[in-house]
C-alpha cells in the first residue's frame, strides 16, 4: 500500500473495500461532524453500504475516472480525500474532502489535497481543479482560500440534502496558477531559510 506522509504522524494511503469494516467504524465517528455536508457520511450505515460505497470508487479508479484515499492519523483512519469526478479527456476533475472531529483543526486536509493537486497537475495534466462547497460550510471554504482556489460563482439552492436546498459555491484553481503559487511558496521559505541563518 502506498503511503505519504503529511507529518506529525498523519499520512494519506489508499482506501480500498477491503478496508469496509474500518472505514464503517470512522464513518460512525464522522457522522454527526461531517454529515451536514458529506452525504455519503449519512448514507454509509452498515457494511454492505460501506463496502458499496469503497467499491464504486475502487471501479472509478480502475476506470481513471475517480479515486479515494484515506487519511490517518497515528495508524487510525480519521478523514480523506477522493476525486469525485476525474476528467482525463476535458482535463478537470472535482476534490472532495471530510474528516472525523477529532482530526480538525491539524491542517491535515491542506497537507493531503496539495499532494493531490501536485500529483494531477504534475502528473496527469489536469488543467483545472474544482471544489465545491456549500456556502454555509465555512470550514471547508476556509480551505479552498488557504489553497488558492478562485470563487467562480453560486449554484443556488442546487443542493438538497437533509430537507434544505444549498447554495452549491464552486471554486477552482488552475494548473498555471498552482504552479505559480507553489513557486511563490519555494520561494518564500528560501528566503526565510536564508534570513535565519544570517
Amino acid at each position: 500500500m502506498f503511503s505519504i506522509s503529511l507529518g506529525d504522524g498523519a499520512e494519506l494511503q489508499n482506501l480500498e473495500p477491503w478496508q469496509t469494516e474500518e472505514f464503517l467504524a470512522h464513518v460512525e465517528r464522522a457522522r454527526e461532524y461531517a454529515g451536514p455536508w458529506v452525504p455519503f457520511t449519512v448514507t454509509v450505515t452498515d457494511t454492505e453500504t460501506a463496502r458499496t460505497f469503497l467499491q464504486s470508487y475502487a471501479d472509478k479508479q480502475a476506470a481513471d475516472t475517480g479515486r479515494l484515499y484515506g487519511i490517518r492519523l497515528d495508524g487510525t483512519l480519521v478523514g480523506g480525500v477522493l476525486f469525485r469526478v476525474f476528467d482525463t479527456r476535458n482535463e478537470y476533475c472535482e476534490v472532495g474532502v471530510w474528516l472525523e472531529p477529532s482530526a480538525a483543526g491539524r491542517g491535515l486536509i491542506t497537507k493531503a489535497v496539495t499532494h493531490l493537486i501536485d500529483w494531477v497537475v504534475d502528473e496527469r495534466g489536469m488543467h483545472r481543479v474544482e471544489w465545491l462547497a456549500s456556502s454555509a460550510n465555512h470550514r471547508s471554504i476556509g480551505v479552498a482560500k488557504r489553497l488558492g482556489f478562485t470563487l467562480d460563482g453560486v449554484l443556488r439552492e442546487s443542493f438538497p440534502w437533509q430537507g434544505m436546498r444549498h447554495d452549491m459555491e464552486v471554486w477552482s484553481v488552475l494548473a498555471p496558477e498552482w504552479r505559480e503559487r507553489r513557486t511563490a511558496e519555494h520561494d518564500d521559505h528560501r528566503a526565510a531559510r536564508a534570513d535565519s541563518s544570517s
